[in-house]
């Protein structure tokens, strides 16, 4: 990066943080700094829901999912927007008739201290797991596109762990209508930029018609495959399960509503992330499918890794398939322009054979990069051999001009801080509301809150130094997610629909739930089972909650009691 990418990079970050710190600075009373002094209108709600499930991890990780496997990632989300409406509809109105600080405070006054405490620990583990690959994303930007060592992400970690600690929830929501600013004009120049470079050979619409003869338009999936992770019917019915519990019973976005000055202004902003938030993860795979396309023309490396590579240069087996991957990206690029003058001269027959050739020669080059990634595993022990995560990183070095390059590190940043922030917000005040609980004085609670918070910012960075080992990164926070939030989507689900389910009920069969995904996930890791796509955790985990806790409640003693709410649980 030249001076002025340094420039535009730092210059964005300090001044988003220094704003978020001196704003809240003299915000010293419990409600402002649990819950942002309830003071946001309906579209600082919502740009701050739409920041907190943004990272780097978004836009390093799924355009090389759009890469690689094309659009279907999207109909992970389709079950989104009728998450909304049940969210506005039923959570929202509940959390602010009883005015709680965090979602699990509600779950202590419907069943009891143990159901709450639960509820907040099953939060705690996924959500402290996550906060780890937040913080490593800007790793890979750090040593990819800066060349330094991972020391500077901590740094960066460390100036969000500073303007939380100081300001709470009032400085996570005066930070994040900046930061996704920053975001979405980075969004849109990179798919410009994307598009411009692909200009000279062909018009967008021709780039979108070869994207899709090479399987990468697959926007929608109607197969009903357990076995696959991203379709229509896993989006909606999977993922909607996912979705309602994140968005209902996630703290770091429930906090994020909490902040909005009336029931109306949180819905309303609810609304406004199920109507942006599809749309914006099409633009982000898209430009990963056009960054496809543009290689079909043009020279890639057998290895997007170039750590990797580059060890593993002189290795008799590595030139070879290194040799072989040039002979197909050759055959690659024929069939291409090929398939390109049949669509251009409205050739059916040609554009036939061109697409099964275009496919054929992909297939093949993908099996040397199979076998590349196997020789990593085989000859460099430890090193990570995945490297769908540095496919978009090595486009955007070798592409982006002097300027947009540190505006697309920028854009990282501000992702991974918005989420760092809420995430370490949402741990910490859990952490002192629901599981240490006391009777706080106010300065008293304020103080541990911010401690909790540096404890949770140390910890996250420990994790993060073996998130490397996950795999892709956008599937990683999605699995971690699937295995927890279906256990406590079943809490709150026996909350809202099973009135005379109690509290010992609720706990034993959200226990046996949870240790049945982990069961599971464990089973299937070591293919002892059949895999089974992680989203359907979030309906199997719900579905032995209800089931469980109202069979186990028929047969306790007081079965049929409707236990009243209590406040002061």
């Amino acid at each position: 990066m030249g001076p002025l990418d340094w420039a535009v990079m730092l210059g964005t970050l300090v001044l988003i943080a220094a704003y978020g710190t001196w704003k809240t600075r003299r915000d010293g009373t419990r409600e402002d700094y649990l819950r942002g002094g309830h003071a946001d209108r309906w579209w600082v709600v919502g740009f701050g829901v739409v920041a907190t499930q943004l990272s780097a991890v978004t836009f390093i990780s799924t355009p090389g999912q759009g890469f690689l496997d094309g659009m279907r990632f999207v109909q992970f989300y389709f079950g989104l927007p009728l998450a909304m409406i049940v969210v506005a509809a039923v959570f929202i109105p509940l959390y602010y008739k009883w005015n709680v600080y965090t979602a699990y405070e509600f779950i202590g006054r419907r069943f009891d201290r143990r159901a709450r405490l639960l509820t907040a620990l099953l939060f705690l583990c996924l959500r402290g797991l996550s906060a780890g690959i937040t913080i490593y994303a800007p790793m890979l930007v750090l040593d990819r596109v800066l060349g330094v060592g991972y020391g500077w992400s901590f740094a960066l970690t460390g100036l969000v762990i500073v303007y939380t600690t100081v300001g709470g929830a009032r400085a996570v929501s005066a930070t994040q209508t900046q930061q996704m600013a920053v975001i979405f004009l980075g969004l849109i120049v990179t798919l410009l930029l994307v598009i411009h470079q692909l200009s000279d050979r062909m018009t967008f619409s021709e780039s979108l018609h070869l994207a899709g003869a090479a399987g990468r338009m697959n926007i929608i999936t109607t197969s009903f495959d357990a076995d696959d992770k991203f379709t229509l019917w896993s989006g909606l019915i999977g993922g909607f399960f996912l979705q309602l519990s994140y968005f209902g019973t996630d703290q770091s976005q429930v906090g994020r509503y909490l902040n909005g000055r009336t029931v109306r202004e949180a819905k309303l902003g609810m609304m406004f992330n199920g109507l942006v938030k599809i749309p914006m993860q099409f633009i982000v795979l898209l430009t990963g499918v056009l960054v496809f396309v543009y290689f079909l023309f043009h020279p890639s490396p057998v290895h997007w890794n170039a750590q990797n590579a580059a060890a593993l240069k002189g290795v008799p087996a590595f030139d070879s398939l290194n040799a072989g991957h040039d002979r197909h990206e050759a055959d690659v690029r024929e069939h291409a322009v090929a398939w390109l003058d049949a669509l251009r001269a409205d050739d059916a027959d040609r554009k036939t054979s061109s697409r099964e050739a275009l496919n054929n020669a992909l297939v093949a080059d993908a099996a040397v990069r199979d076998s590349v990634r196997a020789l990593v595993e085989e000859r460099l022990p430890g090193s990570d051999p995945r490297d769908d995560d540095h496919i978009f990183l090595s486009f955007v070095m070798s592409h982006f001009p002097t300027g947009i390059l540190g505006l697309f590190v920028a854009v990282m940043f501000c992702a991974s801080m918005s989420t760092s922030a809420a995430e370490l917000s949402a741990l910490a005040s859990t952490t002192t509301v629901d599981v240490i609980r006391r009777d706080w004085s106010e300065q008293g609670q304020i103080r541990a809150t911010r401690w909790a918070t540096i404890a949770f910012g140390l910890l996250a960075m420990a994790f993060a130094g073996v998130a490397s080992q996950l795999g892709n990164l956008i599937q990683a926070v999605n699995t971690i997610g699937s295995l927890f939030y279906g256990t406590i989507l079943g809490i709150f689900l026996v909350a809202f629909l099973l009135k005379r389910v109690q509290g010992l009920a609720l706990f034993v069969a959200a226990l046996v739930a949870e240790a049945v995904i982990l069961v599971l996930f464990a089973l299937q890791s070591y293919e002892v089972i059949r895999p089974i796509g992680f989203l359907w955790f979030n309906l199997i985990a719900p579905a032995i909650v209800l089931l469980g806790a109202s069979g186990l409640q028929a047969l306790l003693p007081g079965a049929g009691i409707e236990r009243t709410i209590d406040r002061s649980e």
